[in-house]
């Protein structure tokens, strides 16, 4: 059954495990995507994003914990939901011996509200040729045209799992540019994974990191580079090496000189490290790669 309320979440995971053998691979996901929202899902490579991703399309069978999409189970979904649904795999499988317009006919056979101005569109803006097989072409070329067939039908809920990680510079800006158009007037929802930071800060406006199988951030954007911060720490005297700063992600420390990155900077902190440690102290910004970093524990 399609969600009661048209205004609840479309993605709604609670306490989400998945096991393969003895390897836990996620071990506990909570995660509520907001309707109309586009939400970058962040993590190392082999931090299982693939994995939650086909357990919430129900590709694969969860171990335990509840998951809705679209208001349904995954492993149960209706024809109904599957025609809101729009997916981009990060290995694509397409009909190697059909023709480009023949496969984008074949696909738009099955939904009913398939666009197919906007399909054309899309061919001609990525250079797809119609007359071509699909075996021979590029891996780049396979990536957009799943691209075509995955926006084509106007779904509700786009899944992209490192949707442009075949795609050449040039390539990849022209589909971001295409998610930016698809999603202004937040009708649509799209969870995607990438470990492109500069393409998730680009088009996303909620991020989700994912760490040790489990969500360890996930809100606005803007409100986690307006958190995470470096302070530079410069004191009178040697620091000693037990020195540690309130909310801290790593740190190093050298002598007088300190550098911790810090989850949230209190508003008395700063303070408090000058008068405490008769310190000078910089507060630095970060990009969405070095925030990245910073809560890995990476330097």
């Amino acid at each position: 059954m399609i969600e009661a309320s048209r205004g609840a979440p479309l993605i709604e995971i609670s306490g989400l495990m998945k096991s393969f053998g003895t390897a836990h691979v996620l071990r506990g996901v909570d995660l509520t995507i907001p309707r109309g929202s586009v939400t970058g899902l962040l993590g190392k490579n082999g931090s299982g994003k693939s994995t939650l991703l086909k357990c919430l399309l129900g590709l694969l069978k969860t171990s335990s914990g509840s998951v809705r999409i679209l208001g349904e189970e995954p492993w149960h979904l209706s024809a109904e939901a599957k025609s809101r649904l729009g997916y981009v795999a990060q290995e694509v499988s397409l009909y190697s011996w059909m023709r480009v317009r023949q496969i984008i006919e074949y696909t738009a056979a099955f939904y009913p509200t398939w666009n197919h101005d906007f399909a054309r569109d899309l061919a001609r803006r990525w250079e797809l040729p119609t007359e071509d097989r699909v075996g021979p072409m590029s891996q780049g070329q396979q990536q957009k045209l799943a691209l075509v067939l995955a926006l084509a039908h106007e779904p509700d809920l786009l899944i992209l799992d490192e949707p442009v990680a075949s795609l050449d510079p040039s390539a990849r800006r022209e589909f971001l540019g295409t998610l930016l158009e698809v999603t202004r007037d937040q009708r649509r929802t799209v969870l995607f994974s990438t470990h492109i930071t500069t393409d998730l800060e680009r088009v996303a406006d909620h991020v989700a990191v994912l760490r040790d199988g489990k969500i360890v951030y996930h809100d606005e954007l803007d409100d986690l580079k307006d958190s995470v911060k470096r302070l530079r720490i410069t004191a009178e005297r040697d620091l000693p090496s037990s020195f540690a700063v309130a909310n801290s992600l790593r740190s190093e420390i050298s002598g007088r000189h300190a550098m911790v990155a810090v989850s949230t900077v209190e508003p008395t902190l700063v303070e408090e490290l000058e008068s405490q440690w008769e310190a000078s102290v910089t507060v630095e910004d970060l990009s969405l790669e070095e925030i990245f970093l910073e809560m890995h524990g990476d330097a």
